[in-house]
């Protein structure tokens, strides 16, 4: 069992940058993959960034490669997104998922996920 918190979210003015922490609890956080997901109003959880277990590659949506920037600290149980450049379009709540090894793009396969931070970015 993984539980997941999230923090770090807040308002910011476009161009802005803000940095999300997750926290999760378990002597195995380092099998896990995981990823951040994002809820923007009116629409479904989309997939945002996410980080492979016992490899160093990262994966990105399109929307926000070259802005956001995911790592991992297994020695502290916790992922990173660094957001960079923050457009009003990322306005959303930010979701982190956990799920076991493999690295995945759907959020129907990860078995975990933190309660979401809201993350507003104005013009």
């Amino acid at each position: 069992q993984v539980q997941l918190v999230e923090s770090g979210g807040g308002m910011v003015q476009a161009g802005g940058s803000l940095e999300l922490s997750c926290a999760a609890s378990g002597r195995t956080f380092r099998t896990y993959a995981m990823g951040w997901f994002r809820r923007a109003p009116g629409k479904e959880r989309v997939f945002v960034a996410g980080a492979g277990w016992g490899e160093f590659n990262t994966y990105y949506a399109d929307s926000v490669k070259g802005r956001f920037t995911i790592s991992r600290d297994d020695a502290k149980n916790s992922v990173y997104l660094q957001m960079n450049s923050l457009e009003p379009e990322d306005t959303a709540v930010y979701y982190c998922a956990a799920k076991i090894r493999g690295f995945a793009f759907k959020e129907n396969d990860y078995a975990y996920w933190g309660q979401g931070t809201q993350v507003t970015v104005s013009s």
